[in-house]
């Protein structure tokens, strides 16, 4: 399962929000024993648009060129979850995945100790 890794924009809430959703998927992920990637914000936008500052608006311009879709403006938030699904692919497909993989939680703690609350 590929994730994009947390990140603090505007909003305290919104990244709180995001991390609680995010360690629901993740303890699925888990359960089910799914590998689990993560990429960075930059990464992600640098694999759709080859430019790591491009905005939301570029990146699903760009995933609307490459996948023949319409998308709209509401919509943005989607096509970030697409994006990261086509990193995750061009990773795989180009032998490039150096994103942090994680299969169980004694590894993610021990990797993460600074994401773990105690």
């Amino acid at each position: 399962m590929a994730l994009e890794a947390p990140f603090y924009g505007k909003n305290v809430q919104s990244m709180l929000k995001l991390g609680r959703a995010q360690g629901v998927a993740m303890a699925a992920a888990m359960t089910m024993g799914l590998d689990i990637i993560e990429y960075s914000p930059k990464k992600i936008k640098q694999s759709i648009t080859g430019n790591g500052n491009a905005s939301k608006e570029q990146v699903a311009a760009m995933l609307k060129n490459m996948l023949s879709f319409t998308v709209k403006e509401h919509y943005l938030d989607a096509t970030d979850a697409l994006a990261v699904a086509l990193c995750h692919y061009h990773q795989i497909s180009h032998g490039g995945l150096k994103a942090t993989k994680t299969t169980d939680w004694k590894k993610f703690i021990k990797e993460n100790p600074g994401r773990v609350k105690g």
